[in-house]
């Protein structure tokens, strides 16, 4: 783990998303799987061996915002569609950015989608990392109904900061909607508040959205800088 946010560092960049996922998955945070392809023969191979649908995002260390730069493509549902994205990824990459160094494609699984949350890290020049919890997806810049928390964290920390943002009862279940998996998000957000007090290079930590469910959660995106 440490060689890749060395590396990261080195080169004076953030963290590719394959590489976040990576960092967090070393520590015990599940994340979707996921294949990087630098070809299109790849892409198409690694989209069948997840299992269609997949997704694939563009990797790209001077990309940070791939929607911006047309570098996310849903729901391709077989092998001519994941050679033609990963040609479309490319081609908008570099009309977005025409001098940005292309890595190649992520390629995961179609999450199913779940309630949206996003749990977030900034470093205080004065209080060092502070956690973020709120309502995820588009809605945390809509709404901004977030909570937060100096590290280091604990149990009771994390569930105060579930249980603080207005849309709380979302997760406990309304209108006949079963209970979502609070406990996997406590768990979750406890790692991450052990991972930034851990690594003092990382600066910002974004996983937004998660998708939770009845049962556990998935990250579907992940962005770390240094």
């Amino acid at each position: 783990m440490l060689s890749i946010i060395q590396k990261a560092a080195d080169d004076g960049r953030s963290l590719l998303e394959s590489e976040a996922k990576e960092v967090l998955r070393l520590y015990g945070i599940d994340v979707p799987l996921y294949r990087v392809a630098k070809t299109d023969d790849e892409a198409a191979s690694y989209a069948k061996e997840l299992g269609y649908p997949v997704v694939m995002k563009i990797l790209s260390p001077d990309i940070l915002h791939k929607s911006d730069a047309g570098g996310v493509l849903l729901n391709i549902k077989n092998s001519a569609e994941a050679r033609s994205a990963f040609y479309k990824l490319m081609k908008n990459a570099r009309n977005y950015k025409e001098d940005a160094k292309l890595i190649g494609a992520l390629v995961s699984p179609m999450a199913k989608q779940g309630v949206e949350v996003i749990v977030g890290m900034t470093k205080d020049p004065q209080f060092g990392p502070v956690i973020m919890f709120g309502l995820g997806g588009i809605f945390v810049e809509v709404f901004k109904d977030v909570s937060f928390r100096v590290t280091p964290l604990e149990k009771k920390d994390a569930e105060d900061m579930i249980r603080e943002i207005k849309a709380y009862p979302i997760l406990r279940g309304i209108r006949g909607e079963k209970p979502k998996d609070v406990g996997a998000l406590v768990d979750m957000i406890l790692k991450v508040s052990h991972l930034c007090d851990d690594i003092p290079e990382i600066k910002e930590l974004d996983l937004n959205p998660i998708f939770v469910y009845e049962k556990g959660i998935s990250i579907v995106d992940a962005r770390i800088i240094l």
